[in-house]
């Protein structure tokens, strides 16, 4: 009889990892899936009612929070397993190195196939700066992903066919890819906060990006969860909780009725408008009906929806602990003057 060999270090150090990281990603998936009804279940259970201001603020929180906190978990362990196969250098020179604007292209397309909100897609740009990817490609990314999305689109096509759709379409990836360039071109890496530089620069990798062993990989993994997601949370239950507040408060009349009146002034005012709010496509689509119905410029409207959802207070207090005032000004002035373009483009030709 063949005596059991026993099994190494490396082995039984792993095994935990083997077992617990399936149950994990099957509880990930399970709660993800289930947001909504937890929420549902958490409102009725505190006595409130959606129909509610305070019920509908509650529902917003307890749907947004966990769902921001469970992306930027899951998003932040992948991409640092991730980036053990890779160094940073050479992430960093497969984005640079192509031609001028390609990776910015790249990112914002990848952006449109997203359905992430603005506070959504912000785990995903903190793991692009782990890996290294250079600054303007993640705001490319940034941008896109919340600003152009399958809903507006499907509601545009539907009111305005096809042309409009693609109008729509192709404006927001010029502003992601164009706002993206800018930035990359200001070189403006000094503004990310410190510990965030540390990772954009590799401080904290193995310069190979190799030698690792699976156990290595997953408790690389593990150091970023803990490392950017213990930074972040805090940011991310005062943004989450600001956007609550305003979802479930300002009255949407008031909106309709100021947002109805077409003059000169109103593209401007609709972004101004919209940057206090937060909520994702779907949300916006009843106000954006009633302001259309009330004879609503369609650029007035575009842009109050892309302010919305491409820069949302929430969002930049969430990215308040990742970026540094100035980074956050400019990124703020270039998109919303991107904003400003597609809503005055859109009145002039409709």
């Amino acid at each position: 009889m063949t005596p059991k060999t026993a099994p190494t270090p490396e082995t039984s150090a792993l095994r935990p990892w083997l077992w617990g990281l399936p149950l994990a990603a099957a509880l990930w998936v399970a709660v993800y899936w289930h947001l909504t009804d937890l929420a549902d279940l958490l409102v009725s259970a505190a006595g409130l009612s959606r129909a509610t201001h305070w019920g509908e603020a509650a529902h917003f929180f307890l749907y947004d929070t966990p769902k921001v906190l469970l992306l930027l978990t899951g998003i932040v362990f992948l991409m640092g397993v991730i980036q053990t196969f890779f160094a940073p250098e050479r992430t960093r020179a497969l984005l640079a190195g192509r031609r001028l604007g390609i990776g910015n292209a790249m990112a914002a397309s990848l952006g449109v196939v997203t359905p992430f909100c603005s506070c959504s897609a912000v785990p995903l740009f903190i793991g692009f700066l782990s890996a290294g990817v250079p600054l303007g490609i993640t705001f490319s990314f940034l941008i896109a992903a919340p600003m152009i999305n399958e809903i507006a689109l499907a509601l545009l096509l539907g009111l305005f066919g096809w042309k409009v759709a693609a109008l729509y379409l192709g404006m927001g990836l010029l502003i992601a890819i164009v706002a993206g360039l800018i930035i990359g071109e200001l070189k403006m890496e000094c503004y990310l906060e410190d510990w965030v530089r540390a990772i954009h620069q590799g401080a904290a990798v193995a310069p190979s990006g190799t030698g690792y062993i699976w156990v290595e990989r997953f408790e690389a993994g593990w150091r970023h969860v803990r490392e950017i997601v213990g930074k972040v949370w805090p940011y991310v239950l005062a943004g989450i909780g600001l956007g609550a507040a305003i979802h479930g408060f300002v009255p949407e009349d008031f909106m309709a009725s100021f947002m109805g009146r077409d003059v000169w002034w109103a593209v401007p005012a609709a972004v101004v408008l919209g940057v206090p709010m937060y909520t994702n496509a779907a949300g916006i689509l009843p106000i954006v009906e009633a302001l259309i119905g009330k004879g609503a410029a369609l650029g007035t409207t575009l842009a109050f929806m892309m302010s919305v959802i491409a820069l949302s207070a929430p969002e930049m207090l969430i990215l308040r602990k990742v970026l540094k005032w100035p980074l956050i000004a400019t990124f703020v002035g270039v998109v919303a003057a991107g904003i400003l373009l597609v809503g005055y483009v859109f009145n002039l030709i409709l």
